[in-house]
């Protein structure tokens, strides 16, 4: 389970309180075409998800082939990613009447888009508030925190921080999950175990959204 299944659960819980959702996906590398072009499985899984209603090409506007860095994805296709082209995307959706949009990463906050820039540009030219999902496994305090640091570098607002329990054999998960929680100035909007049902349904039971 990762980022999509978070996003796909806060959209969920979003959608339990009445909100109107949209969900966009930027790029997504690893998609095949079944007849309408390639799309992507997560991306689809948003699409779903959300209430205010959106073609696949508006949720996921850059569909890459391979499953790898966007950036080398796109340069093996002969396309080119900008956070200035990314950017409109996303601002294009975000006109839309809406209480409630995901706009969801790909990879990590410092994953290359190109030779300058990163994913971390397009949410800083949007001036987006930033959910950090923090995968719990070996490493993932230090992982945590230094991501963190790199976001209010970069001059935006962490609206809070979801515990994504990725490794059930780890040593100490609630004392790394309180550490986190100590050391995390940014509120913890839920604790998701490692489910048997992966549904928007069930992970949405262990998250709140921001105010």
């Amino acid at each position: 389970m990762g980022k999509t299944e978070v996003a796909a659960g806060l959209i969920e819980a979003a959608n339990q309180k009445g909100l109107r959702t949209g969900a966009i996906k930027p790029v997504a590398a690893g998609c095949e075409d079944h007849g309408d072009g390639p799309q992507n499985d997560d991306a689809i899984k948003l699409q779903s998800l959300a209430n205010v209603e959106l073609s696949y090409q508006q949720v996921n506007p850059v569909a890459l082939d391979l499953p790898m860095a966007p950036h080398i994805a796109a340069q093996e296709q002969g396309k080119a990613l900008s956070a200035n082209r990314l950017t409109g995307f996303c601002r294009g959706v975000s006109m839309l009447p809406m209480d409630f949009l995901v706009i969801e990463g790909a990879g990590g906050w410092r994953v290359p888009i190109n030779k300058r820039e990163t994913m971390a540009d397009i949410p800083k030219q949007l001036n987006a508030e930033v959910i950090l999902v923090v995968g719990i496994r070996l490493g993932c305090i230090n992982h945590a925190l230094l991501t963190a640091q790199a976001i209010r570098l970069d001059g935006l607002k962490i609206a809070g921080w979801v515990a994504n329990i990725l490794d059930t054999e780890m040593l100490r998960i609630e004392e790394n999950i309180d550490t986190l929680k100590q050391m995390l100035i940014e509120p913890c909007l839920g604790v998701v175990p490692r489910l048997s049902d992966v549904s928007p349904q069930q992970v949405a039971a262990h998250l709140t959204i921001p105010e």
